[in-house]
């Protein structure tokens, strides 16, 4: 999945989710939440190592 994708699905924008992918920018628990649900995934499992 691009950015891109993951921007139109989620809500975030396409440059938020490239900071966050960079470590420049770190999220909140919603922002998880959303990234998560975007995904088809459980928001435990984005913090699983």
């Amino acid at each position: 999945m691009t950015q891109e994708q993951l921007a139109e699905r989620s809500g975030l924008s396409q440059q938020y989710l490239s900071g966050l992918e960079s470590g420049r920018r770190n999220p909140t628990i919603v922002t998880l939440y959303e990234i998560a649900t975007a995904l088809g995934v459980s928001h435990v499992d984005l913090l699983r190592p």
